[in-house]
């Protein structure tokens, strides 16, 4: 199997755990920052002994410059990003917060293009649209969300993410030594505001904490071997596969909207995988 497949299937299988943790974080009965922070030393915790086990701790000391790019990572994809995304979403709505985070393919295209410097086709471009307007179909079922107050916040959710995700890219240390110490750093940088807040210790934040570890070591891994823009097209059906998942689980209907929007977010979705990842010279 060549890399470009791989990491294909790597982000495919991140699609689908982003897809079952919105189960996870509704079910959320604490503070966002308590659970945010929580997760994210959870998924430490895990990824950890993993990095042990491959011997790749060793790389922190042997490189220790690269230190303070995961701090980074930490500080923009986890510290900052899940504190907008957990206020944003309380100040605005579901449907706004599910559509405005997928312009994170278009964050994700700009930052890859001017930071990476990965080349972007057309027909890339033309999928991401494809995939933005089939997730519409299916989360808002063709009615115009109203703009409400925490949209800017959610805007900007993953602007961060894909700020977070080029510094990892950039950074020589294993896909799961920068998993292990992101979420090291934007545990701790949250657990300030977590304990002002109502510090507080669920079941939902262990297993939230299980999936952002197998989620984020699956993604580095992705990144590393296919661009960081295919990679994001990928991941962006993930709120119509949480539908699906609601339909099945809690018995909702399926709408037109839904059979509309599922076949526009195939097709794009097949098109962007079969992308090959070039860097422009």
């Amino acid at each position: 199997m060549n890399s470009e497949t791989e990491g294909t299937l790597l982000a495919f299988a991140v699609l689908v755990l982003l897809g079952l943790e919105p189960v996870v974080i509704k079910a959320n009965p604490v503070s966002p920052f308590a659970f945010a922070s929580l997760s994210a030393i959870v998924a430490s915790l895990v990824l950890w002994p993993l990095v042990l086990l491959r011997s790749q701790a060793k790389e922190v000391l042997e490189r220790p410059g690269e230190i303070k790019k995961t701090f980074l990572t930490g500080l923009f994809a986890t510290a900052i990003a899940y504190s907008l995304f957990a206020y944003g979403t309380r100040l605005s709505s579901a449907i706004n917060s599910a559509i405005i985070t997928r312009f994170e393919v278009f964050y994700s295209f700009l930052i890859s293009w001017l930071l990476l410097r990965e080349r972007i086709s057309g027909r890339a471009v033309l999928s991401a649209l494809a995939l933005i307007a089939g997730v519409f179909l299916v989360v808002t079922q063709g009615e115009r969300p109203e703009l409400l107050k925490g949209d800017i916040l959610l805007l900007l959710t993953p602007l961060f993410w894909q700020l977070g995700h080029a510094v990892a890219k950039k950074t020589n240390y294993s896909p799961l030594t920068i998993a292990a110490l992101r979420n090291t750093f934007g545990g701790l940088l949250l657990l300030v505001p977590a304990v002002i807040t109502g510090f507080a210790f669920t079941e939902f934040a262990l297993a939230e904490g299980i999936i952002i570890a197998l989620t984020q070591g699956l993604w580095y891994m992705a990144i590393a071997r296919i661009n960081l823009s295919k990679a994001t097209a990928i991941l962006t059906p993930a709120p119509a596969l949480t539908v699906l998942i609601s339909t099945a689980v809690l018995g909702e209907e399926v709408t037109a909207y839904h059979l509309a929007g599922l076949a526009l977010i195939t097709i794009g979705t097949l098109t962007i995988s079969r992308e090959e990842s070039e860097v422009v010279k």
